[in-house]
């Protein structure tokens, strides 16, 4: 028999993996909402296909879910901050960054590097976390500085350390 996993342990180990930062972002009629996720892929060339998990426990993401429709802001190494306050569960996350909507409605943060406005496919059980399947609608690149990276459980890392192996 297989030992059980802890989550500490399961947390640690995969924090050795140092992925971008996003935030995800919707609309409820008017309201815009936002929550940081660094949990997001890319699924398929064609057609045009990403996910993103984001946690049950979110307040955000219901309200988003209703809309059928959610950007991706892939954050600059630059916007620590704006990463902060879309991962705080209260706030004023908006004060943190200006937005624009996209003429296909996506809510689009400014200074990121890159952003998808996409339609919701299919939304799976993931545990603690769902797994949202989005087909990408428009997309652009925005800047060219490095991605705000985490990895070991920090955001707050130069990119440079990361990459410094010792090779």
């Amino acid at each position: 028999m297989l030992p059980s996993v802890n989550a500490r342990t399961f947390r640690t180990v995969l924090g050795q993996f140092a992925t971008g930062v996003t935030v995800i972002t919707g609309l409820d009629g008017d309201e815009q909402l936002g929550l940081a996720c660094q949990a997001f892929s890319s699924l398929s060339l064609d057609p045009p296909l990403v996910l993103f998990c984001p946690g049950r426990s979110s307040t955000s993401w219901p309200r988003i879910r209703r809309s059928g429709r959610f950007g991706v802001n892939v954050l600059a190494e630059d916007q620590r901050e704006v990463c902060e306050a879309f991962g705080s569960t209260s706030g004023p996350k908006f004060d943190a960054v200006a937005t624009r909507r996209t003429p296909g409605g996506t809510v689009v943060l400014d200074g990121v590097l890159a952003w998808l406005g996409c339609t919701i496919e299919v939304v799976y059980d993931g545990g603690d976390h769902d797994i949202v399947v989005g087909r990408v609608q428009e997309l652009r690149v925005e800047g060219e500085d490095g991605p705000l990276l985490y990895f070991r459980g920090r955001h707050d890392l130069p990119n440079a350390a990361l990459t410094s192996s010792g090779r």
